[in-house]
């Protein structure tokens, strides 16, 4: 029988592959068939995925979404995509009353310029294919919970969301699909911080009804869903990954 979440004949471009999200979606589209073009700011880390991507037509690409010209040498050295996986951020916590703009400016040039300027200059340059997907990494934060101390970062994803809705329309003429996963707290190495203690940790744990945190094959399973063409029929949309969190 045909398995509609194969991605084998697809192109998959994949911010973020070194670590966390990112590299738990990379291993899995190319797991599905997928040719994986790899990108991160990492570039050790990079060399570290290739090596466990099963195929070998898989390529790395290192790359500071922030920087004008890692984002038009990216732009220039990717194949035509069938799919846009955008898993690349940082989480940053500050109380509101303390919050700089320089640290709104860098939370929000990751989170938000970053993927959306790097989607739009694929679009322009034709390299993302009619009948293609695009999947942003927003968050439950800003867009169903917020968190004292995490304004920026939920400022920045709920504009993610927003910008996805209206892609969704823009794009919607070629057949180019764009939606978002909204996770709720997920054991990435974005967690574990100085700041952050293991019984932090084991509180937040008991927050959620399935009593643990998120793993990041947990939300690849969910952008493999959106890349597929299982999900050719949803554009626009919020797919919330969060443990059952936002039930309370």
């Amino acid at each position: 029988m045909m398995n509609p979440f194969s991605l084998e004949g697809k192109t998959i471009l994949v911010t973020g592959a070194a670590s966390g999200m990112g590299r738990a979606t990379a291993l899995a589209a190319a797991g599905l068939g997928a040719r994986v073009i790899a990108t991160d700011i990492n570039e050790k880390g990079l060399a570290e995925i290739l090596k466990l991507l099963e195929g070998d037509s898989h390529s790395l690409i290192t790359a500071d979404l922030t920087n004008e010209d890692d984002v038009r040498n990216l732009v220039e050295s990717s194949p035509v995509l069938n799919g846009l996986a955008l898993c690349a951020g940082i989480a940053r916590m500050c109380p509101f009353k303390l919050l700089e703009k320089e640290e709104m400016d860098k939370v929000f040039s990751i989170n938000f310029f970053g993927p959306v300027v790097l989607t739009q200059k694929l679009v322009k340059a034709s390299k993302i294919a009619s009948g293609g997907s695009i999947v942003f990494i927003s968050s439950v934060d800003g867009n169903r919970i917020v968190h004292s101390g995490n304004s920026a970062y939920a400022a920045s994803k709920g504009a993610i969301a927003s910008m996805a809705k209206n892609m969704a329309i823009d794009l919607s003429p070629k057949k180019i699909r764009v939606n978002c996963i909204l996770p709720a707290t997920t054991d990435t190495p974005l967690i574990h911080t100085p700041n952050v203690t293991q019984e932090d940790l084991d509180n937040i744990v008991k927050q959620f009804p399935l009593k643990r945190l998120g793993k990041p094959e947990d939300i690849a399973d969910g952008i493999i869903y959106l890349l597929s063409d299982a999900s050719s029929w949803v554009t626009g949309t919020d797919l919330v990954i969060d443990g059952g969190y936002t039930l309370q």
